[in-house]
């Protein structure tokens, strides 16, 4: 029998919708007030979201370049190995399996937030109350899964939300029909420029994140050398250009200092563009979003071990699936410690996400140099349709310094996070030893 070929079905419009769809979740309701509290102002808090979405466009056009040298299943870790080293694309492999538990956690956080101060107003800035709702909604979600995929499957149906609409009338909300707040003094609070930039900007690439995905597109689309760019260039300025106006409509009806004070804002600007109806249908919104992601994390990130452990790479144990449940019990066992941990030991969504970035950003800047290995080694360049980023070599170089900066700033302000971040990693050379030597044994 031939072997099945892959068909490029899709054009540029459809390219920037799915960028759309793998950027925008639910930070954006939440992480406006941390970037507010970095910058202190509103020309530099529309700055740094501004300058988060051109750095995401030079991410997302270099891991598009990658993916068109580099279209192999799992490229975004394979491509390390093949540019530098089996040993090191292990343990960012192994990192991020650690670490997209926790990232699912942090969503949990954000959506327990909501919800607390929905049902009790004030019980939401209680750190135990928020600690205990986000891990009563894992173990519920987790339950959920462990009694079948299809159990999974139905509670993701009934979570999926329009996440677009919501925020454009979020913006429209805040933009045309609340009140203005008072005129914005500069939080005493802030870091100066530099600095407060910089810090705010952790905040924003975990908002626009997702945009490291782009690298499968290429195999989809029709004459990707000149339709890759259009999607990508369509789907960041859409992100972008979206993004800028709900923070716009956040500044203008909440100020500075209702973002600090609030944290809420996706709920303080319903508040103050429908009133309390609005206020409560949108925090139930925001709510059901982060369970959707959460449960649609518990539905695929096992499958993920499923791959690895036919790889090798982890244990045997994980390729056990229950009949009838279609459910892997290990892997879900293991997913659950991922989630519930982190939760428990860090206790609130801005330590998770500080945890979160400093690792992603060393992975994407890891996977984002192999594109400079890549062009040095001509890779990919027998093949006609093989997309060439523009602004080689001064974009991805840019982008490499940028993410360099921001794990930098979290080394710096959070050093006890770093510290288990880089632990982390480490612990992936000896365990990429132990497999080898396992693996040798077996063969």
């Amino acid at each position: 029998m031939p072997e099945a070929r892959l068909e490029p079905r899709l054009g540029a419009f459809d390219g920037a919708m799915v960028l759309v769809s793998l950027v925008i979740g639910v930070g954006i309701f939440r992480t406006p007030a941390m970037v507010a509290a970095a910058t202190g102002g509103g020309e530099l808090f529309l700055a740094a979201w501004g300058i988060g979405g051109l750095v995401s466009a030079a991410g997302a056009l270099t891991f598009a370049e990658i993916g068109s040298r580099f279209p192999r299943p799992g490229a975004y870790y394979k491509v390390v190995a093949a540019s530098f080293h089996p040993a090191l694309a292990f343990a960012l492999n192994w990192a991020q399996l650690l670490m997209q538990g926790a990232g699912a956690a942090g969503v949990a956080f954000l959506g327990a937030e909501y919800l607390l101060a929905l049902a009790h107003p004030g019980t939401g800035t209680d750190p135990r109350a928020v600690t205990a709702t986000t891990v009563a909604m894992l173990a519920v979600l987790l339950g959920l899964n462990f009694l079948g995929i299809r159990s999974g499957a139905r509670a993701q149906n009934l979570l999926s939300g329009a996440k677009l609409v919501l925020l454009f009338v979020l913006a429209a909300a805040g933009l045309a029909w609340a009140p203005a707040a008072p005129a914005a003094v500069t939080s005493p609070a802030a870091s100066p420029a530099a600095g407060g930039l910089i810090a705010g900007l952790v905040a924003v690439f975990y908002t626009f994140g997702g945009y490291q995905q782009t690298m499968n597109l290429a195999g989809d689309l029709r004459q990707p050398r000149r339709t890759l760019p259009r999607a990508i260039g369509w789907g960041m300025a859409a992100v972008t250009v979206l993004y800028l106006a709900i923070n716009a409509a956040y500044l203008r009806a909440l100020g500075i200092e209702g973002m600090t004070a609030g944290k809420l804002v996706g709920a303080d600007l319903a508040r103050a563009g429908f009133g309390s109806l609005g206020q409560t249908l949108v925090s139930v919104a925001i709510f059901l979003s982060a369970a959707g992601f959460v449960n649609a994390t518990i539905l695929q990130l096992p499958r993920s071990y499923l791959a690895m452990a036919e790889d090798g790479v982890l244990p045997r144990a994980f390729l056990t699936i229950r009949p009838g449940a279609q459910t892997q019990d290990t892997a879900l066992a293991f997913l659950a410690l991922t989630m519930i941990l982190p939760a428990l030991f860090l206790g609130s969504f801005e330590k998770l996400l500080q945890y979160v970035m400093f690792t992603d950003a060393l992975t994407l800047v890891t996977v984002a140099a192999t594109l400079f290995v890549l062009r040095a080694r001509r890779v990919g360049e027998e093949r006609g349709d093989l997309f060439r980023m523009p602004g080689y070599p001064w974009l991805p170089a840019a982008f490499v310094a940028v993410l360099t900066a921001i794990a930098a700033r979290v080394a710096w302000q959070e050093p006890r996070l770093a510290a288990a971040g880089l632990a982390i990693l480490a612990a992936g050379f000896p365990l990429f030893a132990l497999a080898r030597r396992l693996s040798t044994r077996g063969a």
